[in-house]
């Protein structure tokens, strides 16, 4: 479970991370991208072993989106054949329309992550309470002997007199009359 949770948020952080950056007219190479994976992947799973609040995913998303932005753009600055179709081709800069961007999808992502995170941790507290009791209760062994203690007085299957009773289908014959 840890594994899944980490790889979802690193794969949230990167296609985030790679979509603005793509978005904003840069380029992101499979090298890279694979790099930022590893490098969210990471943190997310030494923090993934308990439920994690809005306030905690936040700032792990904002830091792993500023190390993404700031890996992408040392990136594309290596690349010389996209030196001028991006705005970090000589140096790592941030404008303020990167900065809003990149504000608004750390905290909508982080919001869907933490709504996520609460209803995961909430399907496997109600999983757990209703499976405890199954896991609870003690099995019986098998191969002990069972005792039958026989009755005193044997009692029939079915009795003769409500098996005479029943054969028939319809109303009672008391019940039947005819208006005229």
């Amino acid at each position: 479970m840890r594994l899944l949770r980490a790889a979802a948020f690193a794969a949230v952080s990167v296609m985030l991370g790679v979509g603005a950056h793509a978005f904003a007219g840069g380029s992101v190479s499979a090298v890279s991208a694979l790099v930022a994976l590893l490098f969210s992947f990471g943190p997310a799973h030494a923090l993934a072993g308990r439920e994690r609040p809005l306030a905690v995913i936040l700032p792990m998303l904002a830091a792993a989106q500023a190390g993404l932005h700031v890996l992408f753009s040392a990136a594309h600055a290596a690349e010389p054949q996209a030196a001028h179709a991006h705005g970090h081709s000589a140096a790592i800069t941030i404008d303020l329309g990167m900065l809003v961007m990149h504000g608004w999808a750390v905290v909508l992502a982080a919001i869907w992550l933490a709504r996520g995170e609460a209803l995961l941790w909430a399907l496997i507290r109600r999983f757990a309470v209703r499976l405890a009791p199954v896991l609870i209760a003690a099995p019986v062994p098998y191969g002990r002997p069972i005792t039958i203690v026989p009755a005193e007085h044997p009692v029939p299957r079915y009795s003769l007199t409500l098996g005479h009773g029943m054969g028939r289908r319809g109303p009672p014959g008391a019940l039947l009359t005819v208006s005229a």
